[in-house]
């Protein structure tokens, strides 16, 4: 067969659905990936694993209708030309406009994921609420043109139903994206307390939070080592350059930008904090619990599955920053509890994550032996 991955960011799908990919490469399958970035740079990647990368036109944060339907004419003219027998789509516009684009075409076999709802679909406002609206119209249409929708946690499944998106005999819970564990495995901690934050930079996922919660823990605890990860970004909560200069230049953050290989980074770790507002399942997170780290998360969305309070690590309130100090505050005081969750940590990753596992998962879903 024919299967098309569909993401609006081609390192997400590089780094993120490259497992998948190879799986159904190695069940004899041909798979075709459509991304936003540009083939001269991505296209020799994808070929060293017999993947076919293709560029797709779309504007990851845009809201312009009238490059959201060009959006759609280039996956059109795709799913037309190549007739995949299969679409596996991810991230709101690919999900949207690729899910129409293969019923325009008569394809059937169409599987979005929602990998957790953005700011705009939990948020307030005039504004918000008018956009929502759009989103949700958009997000009915598209279950409605697919088989089967996969959901990384409950929350989000549950707002799709209560909202009349879609019918819960059509919904699947998949243990997020997976992790996995012959890559990502359990190091020794480091001698000295270090945090460690992994993520886009856009204040959704924390990033303020953890910035001034580092900020008055340093103050208290000089030693304590404070490392961000991570690229700028082009969503309107993006955190700007100069935003960050203060925090670094002062000696409170080790910045080290965007990395494609974050293992050397979490192995410097003794926690791993993600502080976001909502996911759907944190891959870092996932990563950082295989290596063996205990987690400070929030109690929300996606983040709240990965932590079992007390056991693998804490969970703050959302935008919390006082509870996200006290936590940090503890473990700096209590290094010996930092072992035991890491190894809590771990056994979940293997037992409940183990991205072969997810990928059963998604396979016997689709179809796909």
């Amino acid at each position: 067969m024919k299967i098309a991955i569909l993401s609006s960011h081609t390192s997400s799908l590089f780094w993120f659905r490259m497992d998948m990919m190879k799986e159904f490469i190695k069940k004899g399958h041909t798979v075709i990936a459509l991304g936003s970035e540009p083939e001269a740079e991505w296209k020799k990647k994808f070929q060293e694993y017999n993947i076919d990368y293709r560029q797709l036109y779309v504007e990851r944060n845009g809201m312009n209708p009238l490059k959201d339907l060009k959006t759609l004419r280039s996956l059109y003219t795709f799913m037309k030309k190549e007739r995949p027998d299969k679409v596996f789509a991810y991230q709101a516009k690919t999900v949207v406009y690729g899910s129409l684009a293969a019923k325009i075409n008569g394809i059937s076999e169409v599987y979005p994921l929602i990998a957790g709802l953005g700011s705009i679909f939990r948020g307030k406002g005039f504004k918000n609420k008018i956009v929502k609206t759009i989103m949700k119209i958009e997000y009915w249409a598209a279950c409605k043109s697919s088989k089967k929708v996969f959901f990384q946690n409950q929350d989000d499944k549950n707002e799709f139903i209560l909202n009349g998106l879609i019918q819960d005999d059509k919904t699947v819970i998949i243990n997020g994206s997976g992790v996995n564990l012959e890559k990502f495995k359990p190091t020794p901690l480091p001698q000295e307390p270090a945090f460690l934050f992994i993520g886009r930079l856009i204040k959704d996922k924390g990033i303020m939070e953890y910035l001034e919660a580092c900020k008055e823990v340093k103050t208290k605890h000089p030693q304590v080592r404070c490392l961000l990860v991570g690229p700028f970004d082009s969503n309107p909560s993006a955190l700007k350059p100069e935003e960050l200069t203060a925090y670094v230049d002062s000696g409170v953050i080790e910045y080290f930008g965007e990395q494609n290989d974050v293992r050397p980074f979490i192995s410097q770790c003794s926690t791993y904090l993600l502080p976001s507002y909502h996911e759907g399942t944190p891959k870092t997170v996932l990563e950082a619990m295989a290596m063996g780290r205990p987690i400070i998360t929030t109690d929300s969305p996606g983040c709240r599955e990965t932590v079992i309070e007390g056991l693998n690590g804490y969970l703050v309130k959302v935008k919390d920053t006082q509870g996200l100090i006290s936590k940090m505050e503890y473990l700096i005081s209590n290094q010996h509890i930092c072992k035991n969750m890491g190894e809590e940590s771990a056994k979940i990753a293997s037992e409940k994550y183990d991205v072969k596992i997810v990928n059963q998962s998604v396979m016997k879903e689709m179809g796909i032996i």
